[in-house]
């Protein structure tokens, strides 16, 4: 019998990036293989979720605009949410008998109470994420946040204290994290089953380009926003311990934030201002052709969830080097990377050069890498393979409710 799902977020768009796309990922790959009824908020004017999904259900109520005028504080602070709580208890009434399992799969952020637990359905939460905290040593370095996303330091405190989020966690049949530290986050909650499930997923494979065995002339990439943890800082420091060993090696920089300003001051005083080059916001079809043409994928990001970014880079094959730390601790491995420690700032940069030299000398395991990170998402990064995945949990989740059940009745 096919698996009667009832999957929501709080929007699902086919078109727009971050969680809502996820989300739309998630919903589509699952309906290929499940019953599945899909329910969330729907802004005016956006195509229509049900043609994009014609073999779920869709349900849904219209997304609150009040906030719509500040768009980044609706993405990060999610006032919308308890219009979410109230009209997903009230999708959930009339049909919550016909279902064998619920899945919230967004917002990612630990911090959200769960309306599904609400009704006699055992119920999924994730991939949650986030709740990392700055290393003490880098605390000095960055901008301060934005007042709506320093939310996180509360976190820890309410997996003690809040009784809502408590429960919506601990009540859950499964927990699902973006990678195994989130169990240690949420490890104040009892939860009754943890499983890391990665919410990236990629769409296909693309065929890669031949690249040269060269030791020389490596191109470098950095793709992410420009703030001080993503780690574009620690790279440029980095070129400048390989400014006089490697004096041909380049870095190339994709994306805007105030960041960007103070890496380009960086470059210029370490003396490695042209083998830098910021390219700023561009388009998806220009951040593909970059992937393509770099050799290596620098992404030292440390305080990282996921990381989309590390999935992009190793669709297109490229040895990636990150921090031993959050999402990227756990999406590369040594068949398709080398991860470092995070430590001091003087530190981490040191040890990212070394990182550099060795890949740029050695291009053997740099293509034994390439080979690693395609095997890699093919066993698991490709959508349907997440999917199936992720339904064999329902399915074990959905065994165990029932054999509780008839142990206790």
């Amino acid at each position: 019998m096919t698996l009667r799902v009832f999957l929501t977020a709080p929007n699902i768009e086919p078109d727009a990036t971050g969680e809502s796309f996820v989300a739309y990922q998630w919903a589509k790959a699952l309906s290929e293989i499940t019953d599945l009824t899909v329910f969330s908020l729907k802004r005016a004017h956006r195509p229509s979720l049900a043609e994009a999904l014609p073999k779920a259900r869709v349900l849904s109520a219209p997304m609150p605009t009040t906030f719509s005028r500040w768009p980044r504080f609706e993405a990060q602070a999610k006032p919308q949410y308890p219009v979410l709580m109230r009209v997903v208890r009230k999708a959930l009434i009339p049909i919550a008998h016909e279902l064998d399992i619920t899945f919230q799969t967004m917002p990612q952020a630990a911090r959200y109470p769960i309306p599904l637990r609400s009704f006699d359905v055992p119920y999924v939460v994730g991939p949650l994420g986030g709740a990392l905290e700055t290393p003490e040593a880098f605390k000095g370095e960055g901008k301060s946040a934005a007042w709506f996303t320093r939310a996180r330091v509360l976190d820890h405190l309410r997996f003690r204290h809040d009784p809502w989020l408590r429960a919506s966690y601990a009540e859950a049949a499964l927990v699902l994290g973006v990678a195994p530290y989130m169990e240690d986050v949420l490890g104040a909650i009892t939860l009754k089953r943890f499983a890391p499930v990665l919410e990236l997923g990629i769409a296909d494979l693309p065929e890669l380009p031949e690249r040269a065995p060269k030791t020389t002339g490596l191109n470098l990439l950095h793709v992410g926003r420009g703030v001080r943890t993503k780690g574009l800082r620690d790279v440029i420091r980095a070129m400048g311990h390989l400014k006089d060993s490697h004096p041909d090696l380049t870095l190339m920089s994709a994306g805007t934030g105030e960041e960007i300003d103070i890496c380009r001051a960086e470059a210029q005083a370490l003396g490695i201002a042209d083998r830098v080059t910021f390219k700023g916001q561009i388009a998806r079809e220009e951040v593909e052709t970059l992937y393509r043409e770099a050799d290596m994928f620098v992404f030292p990001s440390f305080r990282e969830p996921a990381g989309n970014v590390l999935y992009e880079a190793m669709r297109w094959g490229l040895p990636v080097i990150a921090a031993a730390r959050g999402g990227p601790d756990w999406i590369v491995d040594d068949t398709t990377g080398i991860r470092i420690p995070v430590t001091t700032p003087e530190k981490y940069a040191r040890e990212i050069s070394t990182a550099i030299a060795a890949l740029a000398g050695d291009p053997e395991r740099r293509a034994s890498m390439t080979a690693g990170a395609r095997a890699k998402l093919e066993r698991e990064g490709l959508w349907p393979a997440k999917a199936a995945a992720l339904a064999q949990l329902f399915e074990e989740v959905v065994a165990d409710t029932r054999r509780d059940a008839r142990a206790t009745g």
